[in-house]
């Protein structure tokens, strides 16, 4: 299931796009989410990686698409002299769908997390939006197959090589 936010699409989480079990009962739906939680990291982030996450570190923000943010505390799981940062994904784990002022806390260029600190915003820029390529939203040039149209006839300057 989709949704439309910011002019771009966001995947719904996966406990909301559950599909019942083979007894077509709601505990099918929950079996279901709890597998993929488990066994999956491509709609979130793990159990394990959740609980690890959560037990040595604080939440530090939340972001327009409900991506959430957090920080170590302790010093054991310290990378090159920096506390270690993570983000949980709201839905589909892709970091496109990271805006460009958490992606630069996440990587330490900025020290202050944008809900502390947020980045100046100048006239000319644009809304983040995450890459839509591979999605039915990706930009299909006219001519495109995925758009079902043809390609222009080639002008007199073409030639084809043939074998000889």
């Amino acid at each position: 299931m989709l949704r439309s936010g910011r002019g771009y699409p966001q995947h719904v989480g996966w406990a909301q796009t559950a599909t019942p079990g083979l007894d077509g009962g709601a505990g099918g739906a929950y079996k279901s989410a709890v597998l993929k939680n488990i066994f999956t990291w491509w709609f979130g982030a793990t159990i394990g990686a959740r609980n690890q996450i959560r037990r040595g570190s604080k939440l530090v923000g939340e972001d327009e698409a409900g991506n959430t943010y957090y920080e170590t505390v302790d010093r054991r799981f310290d990378y090159d002299g920096h506390n270690r940062r993570f983000v949980i994904y709201n839905g589909y784990a892709d970091a496109s769908r990271v805006p460009p002022d958490w992606h630069g806390w996440l990587h330490h260029t900025f020290a202050e997390p944008p809900t502390r600190q947020p980045l100046p915003r100048r006239p000319w820029e644009k809304d983040h939006r995450p890459n839509l390529t591979g999605t039915i939203w990706a930009w299909r040039p006219k001519g495109s197959i995925a758009r079902g149209g043809r390609r222009a006839e080639a002008t007199g300057d073409y030639e084809p090589w043939t074998p000889e």
